[in-house]
């Protein structure tokens, strides 16, 4: 299992895998042929359905186009094997291809394909299931967070405390921008409006309206194109810092303790990431929000004092409320649904703490088991529910006239 930093990115929005992975793919691309007369790269699957909503064609041309003229071929109705995000990448010298290289954007802004998946690197963590981290902690007298701590290296504070300040800097700002954001839907931005509302509410409501407010913010500037963290995409990076933020400013929590919430809410997402997916055009929705909700889940039942078996129940009952959620945006941009489902997450992982810290942590069905199920509902899944803006709501949504 690879260290939380991979789950963590600091990156430009509106979608980790159609448009980070992309661009990194195509850098990786041109530090190899820097001197190519020209480039074709032929998007597959789900990149190629929704790309031009996510900007993909817009990731990869800033990076090639200004070192050689750059053609993007779209290829919508063929699935690659390995993974639905699937790029191909040529050079040319003259008539001659100098090379094809075929990548897979595979969720976070993670890359691979065969073989990567062949040369895995060693593992940092021993162990890569909850169960068997919860046994260590019951064993240990130790938290989540300390697992985290004993296996990354000795900059994982320092790199958390950076995604914590992005993640504060992207509300802040989110909080302070107001218009219609890109893409041609002319979807509002809320989360101003939503926290000047919240200072009119009494204590109850006007808690609930902050916390939508942080999360809107963070998926308003992902949709813009800002700066975010993926938690553990960008189209889920609202969750997160929102229960986070939210506690912090409420609660007058110790900065370390949230690094240390970030650590076990890392190792949360890291296991979903590992045993099954985060990336929609995999398994769905269920694999974004379904995954940042029980990363909020687990982190904010830390913070409220929660057992280790308490965070995994928090966890637990997070996701498995989530599965079978579909990925379908409307004209393929991370606007509707995506936005107001950041903000119905983030209230539901606070819900879903208190319901686990009200319970003494036993419970029938563990996180592992939940991760399992999302895999097998992801793969059962149509690919029109899976990023391609085929069906559900991408395909029904009528805009209303006035």
């Amino acid at each position: 299992m690879e260290s939380i930093r991979e789950l963590f990115r600091i990156c430009n929005g509106p979608s980790s895998s159609h448009t980070v992975g992309p661009k990194k793919a195509a850098e990786q691309f041109l530090a190899r042929h820097g001197d190519a007369d020209r480039f074709r790269v032929t998007l597959y699957g789900s990149l190629a359905a929704t790309g031009k909503g996510h900007l993909t064609d817009t990731a990869i041309l800033s990076v090639l186009e200004p070192a050689a003229p750059t053609e993007i071929v779209w290829k919508p109705e063929i699935v690659l094997p390995f993974h639905p995000n699937g790029m191909r990448f040529e050079s040319f010298s003259g008539d001659r291809v100098t090379e094809d290289w075929t990548i897979y954007s595979v969720g976070g802004g993670a890359l691979a394909n065969e073989t990567t998946r062949q040369a895995k690197p060693a593992d940092i963590y021993p162990l890569t299931t909850i169960e068997d981290i919860l046994r260590w902690c019951q064993q240990e007298g130790k938290a989540f967070w300390e697992y985290v701590e004993d296996y990354e290296d000795d900059g994982l504070w320092e790199y958390l405390a950076t995604v914590w300040e992005t993640m504060c800097d992207t509300i802040e700002r989110g909080l302070n921008h107001e218009g219609v954001l890109p893409g041609g839907l002319k979807v509002r931005r809320k989360a101003s409006t939503y926290m000047v509302k919240a200072k009119s509410y009494n204590e109850s409501l006007s808690s609930r309206a902050r916390l939508y407010a942080y999360a809107l913010a963070t998926s308003e500037e992902n949709a813009s194109g800002g700066v975010v963290v993926t938690a553990p995409t960008c189209g889920s990076s609202g969750v997160v810092p929102a229960v986070l933020y939210h506690i912090y400013t409420a609660r007058n929590v110790q900065p370390v303790r949230i690094l240390h919430a970030l650590a076990t809410a890392g190792l949360f997402g890291n296991i979903a990431k590992t045993n099954a997916s985060i990336s929609g055009a995999e398994v769905g929705c269920q694999g974004e929000v379904g995954v940042a909700c029980a990363m909020a889940a687990a982190a904010a039942c830390q913070l409220f004092g929660g057992t280790p078996s308490q965070i995994e129940y928090a966890a637990e009952m997070a996701l498995e409320h989530f599965l079978g959620l579909t990925c379908d945006p409307v004209c393929g941009l991370v606007q509707i649904p995506c936005i107001e489902r950041n903000a119905v997450a983030a209230a539901r992982a606070l819900d879903a703490n208190l319901y686990a810290t009200m319970s003494d942590g036993n419970h029938m069905v563990n996180y592992d088991k939940v991760v399992k199920v999302m895999n097998e509902t992801g793969l059962d899944m149509p690919s029109l529910y899976r990023e391609t803006a085929e069906g559900g709501l991408a395909k029904n949504y009528g805009r209303r006239k006035l």
